[in-house]
This record gives C-alpha cells, sequence and structure tokens, in this order.
C-alpha cells in the first residue's frame, strides 16, 4: 500500500526533525501561510463531492518548518459546519506535499500530535500508531493525500484519485482531524488559516 520510496534517515539532525512533520503538525519554529497553496481552489476531488455534494473551501495554508515548505493544507466542509463542534460534521483535508516523508514516521508524528490533545493511554497510542501506519503512504513531493472524516464511524484517505483504505474508529479518526481543527492544536495559526473562509462569511 506504501506508494514511493521511504524518507531516508540517519541523515543530519535538521533531516531527522524534518521526518517528523508529516501530516501531523509541528513544534515550534513553523509558520503557517493562510492562502498560499499549490493549484486553484476549484471544486473538491470527485470523491469528495459523492460523500458531500455541498463542500465548499473553508480555508487554506502552507506549513513552513524553518523556511522549507512542509505541504500546503485545504478544508472543505458543508454549509451547516461548524468549527467549534468540527467533530459533528463530515469534512476532507487535502494536504500537497513539498518533501519527502515516510508513512511510519507521519503516524508517529501524528501519534504525538494526539497526545498532546491529552486523555491518550500507551495502549491507545500503540494500537493507534498501528492503524495509521498501515493506512498512510510514503510521500514524495508533488505528492496530494486527502482525508475524508465521517463523524461517528472513521476516516478514508486517498492518494491524488486513488484510494487506499479507511479506519472504522471513530475515537481515532475525531482526535487525528483534531491535530487541524481542534482548538487544543499545537498550531492554531495553520487552523485559523483553514477556517479562514467561515470567519469572513460571518456577519
Amino acid at each position: 500500500m506504501p506508494a514511493g520510496r521511504p524518507a531516508p534517515s540517519g541523515h543530519s539532525p535538521l533531516r531527522r526533525r524534518l521526518l517528523l512533520y508529516g501530516l501531523a503538525l509541528a513544534a515550534p519554529g513553523v509558520a503557517a501561510e493562510p492562502g498560499r497553496t499549490a493549484g486553484a481552489a476549484g471544486d473538491p476531488p470527485v470523491f469528495v463531492r459523492r460523500v458531500l455534494p455541498d463542500a465548499a473551501l473553508a480555508g487554506e495554508g502552507r506549513l513552513r518548518f524553518f523556511g522549507l515548505r512542509i505541504y500546503d493544507a485545504r478544508l472543505w466542509v458543508g454549509r451547516r459546519f461548524e468549527a467549534d463542534n468540527f467533530g459533528a460534521y463530515p469534512l476532507a483535508l487535502e494536504l500537497t506535499y513539498h518533501r519527502a516523508f515516510a508513512g511510519a514516521d507521519i503516524a508517529k508524528r501524528s501519534i504525538e500530535e494526539i497526545g498532546h490533545q491529552g486523555g491518550l493511554t500507551p495502549g491507545q497510542a500503540l494500537r493507534w500508531r498501528t492503524e495509521l501506519a498501515g493506512l498512510l503512504p510514503d510521500v514524495q513531493p508533488g505528492d496530494r493525500l486527502t482525508g475524508l472524516y465521517l463523524p461517528g464511524r472513521g476516516m478514508t484517505v486517498w492518494q491524488e484519485s486513488r484510494r487506499l483504505g479507511s479506519i472504522e474508529d471513530a475515537e481515532l479518526a475525531l482526535r487525528f482531524f483534531g491535530i487541524w481543527l481542534s482548538t487544543r492544536t499545537s498550531e492554531p495559526d495553520l487552523r485559523s488559516a483553514l477556517l479562514a473562509r467561515l470567519t469572513e462569511a460571518r456577519p
């Protein structure tokens, strides 16, 4: 299931730290740039529209690490979406990578970020890391991953237009998308960028 070569490890300390910044968010030193993503905003992917017919772009941003581009992110939601209760609504998050990462490192960092939200037991962390590592692929620059969240059901991940698989664990899915959308995210600026259009639309 993993696509592309595993990202190399054992290089410089900077390279090793970069390997931790796949799907998950980063630590201090990372800056999010609202409104700077690859490609036109346009419509969501067809597979998103099938599940979320009224999907519209809620916002977009870019994650950087010490000046290096990590990924561009875009969020699609339905008309009734409420950011403060994001877990109650279907949504889609698209990431377009600018660097190579191994799927195992993406899973590891994702669990670390979920842990920062609190309430994660060691057993949960091990189980969830294994599930994510089995789903998330290795990525190369230019690769696009899209995660579709379905409340109470779980999540499905695509690479470009190819369905990679699903995780039928509602709690894991909620906590995973909380990496970006929870009020306890470690990257509030990126969260704001992903929700920017919703804020602008308010009276």
